[in-house]
């Protein structure tokens, strides 16, 4: 006698812009819920006037093709944008490490493409970032915060990928800090 086979969760990845980030927060999650679908992850952010919400959502195949279906209608009568991808879980990595690597200077416009070049030179993934740029009330000059989590590959030579990183830091003037990511809420 045979184990039947254990289904596959299937999930939709969704990226919408528009104006309003609590309606399309709303409508969303809303549609989601009204086709048997559940949000596993979201998030938004707001660039300028629009914001940009991304959500991971996990159903039935015919709930997240009904899902699908429903988007297009949704964007044009709310006034906003989506694309849509089908994605499959996130395979486990137990050996993996997180760390955060925080990052300030004067803004240059190549500085997220070094540290993203520093990271694949070292097959490190990147799993979030987050970036903005402001003011200096001090000097008026445009200065960059960047915060990158990041997965080291197991066997990872920590304290040599810190030297590294420290050094490739200096050698382009940026203030910058690797340690091991910790939970927000212990």
């Amino acid at each position: 006698m045979s184990t039947p086979p254990v289904p596959r969760e299937q999930f939709l990845v969704i990226s919408a812009m528009g104006r309003n980030p609590m309606a399309l927060t709303s409508v969303l999650c809303r549609t989601s819920n009204e086709n048997r679908c559940a949000v596993v992850s979201t998030r938004l952010t707001r660039h300028g006037e629009c914001c940009a919400l991304v959500l991971e959502i996990t159903g039935t195949w015919d709930a997240l093709a009904r899902m699908e279906t429903a988007l297009p209608a949704l964007a044009k009568k709310h006034e906003f944008t989506t694309n849509v991808v089908r994605s499959e879980a996130l395979e486990t990595r137990p050996q993996a490490l997180p760390y955060v690597a925080y990052v300030s200077s004067v803004y240059r416009p190549d500085i997220l493409n070094e540290l993203c070049q520093f990271f694949i030179d070292h097959r490190v993934e990147l799993e979030s970032l987050t970036c903005d740029t402001y003011q200096a009330p001090q000097t008026g000059g445009t200065m960059l915060n960047a915060t990158l989590t990041v997965t080291l590959p197991a066997g990872t030579q920590i304290s040599w990928l810190r030297d590294q990183f420290l050094d490739f830091a200096d050698a382009l003037n940026l203030d910058a800090l690797i340690e091991p990511w910790r939970p927000q809420n212990p």
